[in-house]
């Protein structure tokens, strides 16, 4: 056994001659503790936070968008995209067309974004999962359905079932304005109501509304033309497979996204909120583990005696040093263990029993308790990042030690 270690061990565990020292201990890994816990905590709340806005997207993005880096819309009926759309594992191709136009209902009228989808649209999104009234409805006979985004049912006041007509009013993009009769400069289309989503995303819920892509067509004056191609992939194939491939074949003009990509500022706003909150606890953590200086500090007064005895008995100065570099390693070894422990332990309970909850009030948000995703890289981040701070601190005493060791001011 290494003699320093066994050493460090016995001088942690026993009982020392001030009290101070033990209690000073027991804080350092206490602090430690804590510190460890509330970071595997916090980055765990907000793996879940990441999973429920993935989890509301992924009902509503496609695996693949396919855009035009220039320009509005773009004809997919070439070679090139037929080609493209061949890749193995595409499983499900919707057309989109969407721009801005002035809604309608009675005498409110709200400016949004009109998003023209085919049929297959209703295979490739979860709707059912986002509307909270009514049906997802496209175009049955000949009749047009719209479904509108929360906010903006509230700002038209309708809800699904109304009977009256939503106007549309897009300004046609190939004339000019007739200033005696502006009216016509607009081109109008309706549809009835046939029901309402929610993403709990202002840019959705207060500004879009979904329509048959042929009632699209119509409003914007577009014959074959898209403003997005949405892929479905099968779920046994890579999506970054696909992607490279369907991008090397359409070329640089065109951008494939996959669904982080369509989201991206959301998901890189919560990831630096993830890790800004990570490092304002890592300084937190680097106060606490201060606390192991001062008690390697005063253990160090402390064993005076036993250290002149070890130097009597031919114990170098090196070993020495180590016996205390050990004992700080350990006390931070016990807390980065025990907070991790906590931590874990914690954030099952509250996945299993959701005691934290975000109102007491039911049904006041998406979900009723904080949403907890514990992922295994993040446990090893935080086990090392804490390692890293605890011994960087460590040193501090020891080196100390050293020097009194060099120069027999002992």
């Amino acid at each position: 056994m290494n003699l320093s270690y066994f050493i460090a061990r016995r001088y942690l565990f026993s009982k020392k001659s001030h009290n101070a020292v033990n209690v000073i201990s027991a804080i350092s890994v206490i602090g430690i503790a804590v510190a460890t816990m509330a970071m595997v905590c916090v980055l765990s709340v907000y793996n879940g936070f990441g999973g429920l806005v993935e989890g509301m997207f992924g009902a509503f993005d496609p695996d693949l968008k396919i855009t035009v880096k220039q320009g509005k819309v773009f004809d997919y009926h070439t070679p090139q995209f037929d080609s493209a759309l061949s890749v193995a594992g595409v499983n499900l191709i919707s057309e989109t067309l969407e721009d801005n136009a002035l809604i309608k209902y009675e005498d409110r009228q709200v400016p949004a974004m009109v998003k023209g989808v085919s049929q297959d649209f209703k295979y490739l999104a979860d709707m059912d999962k986002l509307v909270i009234d009514g049906s997802f409805r496209l175009r049955e006979d000949s009749l047009d359905y719209v479904t509108i985004g929360a906010g903006l049912a509230v700002a038209l006041g309708v809800r699904a079932g109304y009977l009256g007509n939503i106007e549309f009013f897009a300004p046609k993009r190939d004339v000019q304005v007739n200033l005696a009769n502006p009216v016509t400069a607009f081109t109008q289309g309706h549809a009835l109501i046939g029901g309402v989503f929610s993403l709990n995303q202002p840019e959705y819920d207060d500004q879009m509304a979904i329509v048959p892509i042929e009632l699209s067509r119509e409003l914007f004056r577009y014959d074959n033309e898209v403003s997005s191609l949405e892929i479905r992939l099968n779920p046994d194939v890579s999506a970054r497979e696909v992607k490279s491939e369907i991008q090397r074949i359409i070329g640089d003009r065109y951008l494939v996204e996959d669904r982080f990509e369509q989201q991206k500022e959301s998901y890189n706003m919560l990831q630096i909120e993830k890790w800004v909150t990570f490092l304002i606890l890592a300084f937190v953590l680097l106060i606490a583990v201060f606390n192991v200086v001062g008690s390697l500090s005063m253990l160090i007064v402390e064993k005076e005696s036993d250290i002149r005895s070890l130097q009597h008995l031919g114990a170098s100065n090196r070993l020495i040093s180590r016996i205390f570099l050990y004992e700080g390693w350990l006390i931070a070894f016990i807390g980065i263990v025990g907070g991790i422990a906590v931590g874990l332990i914690l954030c099952l309970l509250q996945q299993h029993f959701g005691w934290l909850r975000l109102s007491d009030t039911p049904g006041a948000y998406i979900i009723d308790a904080y949403p907890v995703r514990v992922l295994f890289s993040d446990v090893v981040i935080v086990f090392v990042v804490v390692s890293i701070i605890a011994m960087l601190t460590v040193l501090y005493p020891v080196r100390n030690l050293n020097k009194r060791l060099n120069t027999d001011s002992l």
